[in-house]
């Protein structure tokens, strides 16, 4: 729980080039959390602690509140580069922490997200840049495209036992079709390797706002109508259900890296809520001052 009290998220999708093997950092180490509804409050404010204790020396992570979906879900993502860099994640998350705030301290905060949650989930997934399409190029376009983005859209797709190979093998004409197309938005996938039900691929979406998901080409205007038909009986025959959220970035709860952070520094940076000073109340009159007024 320590590790994944705030580490977390961001999700993929659908499409890649081979100049995406320049990007480092495959792997998605995705917390997710239902918070109590009647703790929503005492939630944020102590993640917020957490992200703030973790920003200049300790981990990196992004936050993503529900927009449609469970609204009582929060996921947290950090790209990691192999297994072993999860363990020294772990370390630098409570060092960052026990130097902010000292081990007691520490300690009781952590006790407390537990109270503030009904449940969590980890997961580990590897991006599928050989499925991904129009990703970015390397890790500056990386940071650039997450950095103006406000909200994304994620599809968790469970594959029927046995058939990932197909199904990766219609991605691969879905991808080839759609980088064909000027219309056609990115779309990033990943695929679950662990704490996952089944074989599960991520399609992900990333978006400056909602309205960017207004007036988008549909999937049968960019595949045309052969690879349409084809696709839809693909998705028949080798998918056994999907879901699909839209999230929002929550500068609030993260602790972003520098590079996303450089991209769009008023939105990363928020400024630290200040509480209104309640207005001092005025001292009684005296005797002799009220008969004057009157």
């Amino acid at each position: 729980m320590v590790r994944k009290a705030v580490l977390a998220a961001l999700v993929a999708v659908c499409l890649a080039i081979p100049a995406v093997a320049q990007l480092a950092n495959d792997y998605l180490d995705v917390f997710i959390v239902k918070v109590k509804p009647e703790k929503q409050a005492d939630f944020e404010a102590l993640a917020r602690k957490l992200a703030d204790a973790n920003r200049k020396n300790g981990d990196r992570w992004l936050a993503l509140e529900t927009v449609y979906g469970d609204n009582t879900t929060v996921e947290f993502i950090s790209h990691r580069a192999s297994y072993a860099d999860i363990d020294k994640a772990q370390d630098v998350f409570m060092g960052a922490l026990n130097k902010a705030y000292g081990k007691d301290m520490s300690q009781k905060m952590l006790n407390d997200w537990n109270n503030y949650v009904s449940g969590s989930r980890s997961e580990l997934r590897k991006r599928r840049w050989d499925l991904s399409r129009k990703p970015p190029a390397d890790d500056a376009a990386w940071a650039k495209t997450v950095g103006e983005s406000r909200v994304l859209r994620t599809t968790a797709v469970h594959i029927k036992p046995g058939h990932g190979p197909e199904f990766e093998a219609l991605l691969k004409e879905v991808k080839e079709a759609g980088e064909k197309s000027e219309k056609a938005s990115p779309l990033l996938v990943s695929q679950g390797l662990e704490g996952t039900r089944g074989s599960t691929y991520y399609v992900t979406s990333l978006r400056t706002g909602l309205a960017g998901f207004d007036d988008n080409p549909t999937a049968k205007e960019i595949l045309g109508d052969e690879l349409y038909k084809k696709y839809v009986q693909g998705i028949s025959d080798h998918v056994e259900g999907s879901e699909s959220m839209i999230l929002r970035y929550s500068a609030g709860l993260s602790s972003p890296p520098d590079t996303i952070v450089a991209v769009a520094p008023d939105f990363w940076n928020p400024k630290p809520v200040v509480a209104a000073k309640a207005a001092k109340p005025k001292p009684p009159m005296e005797p002799a001052a009220q008969k004057q007024k009157q």
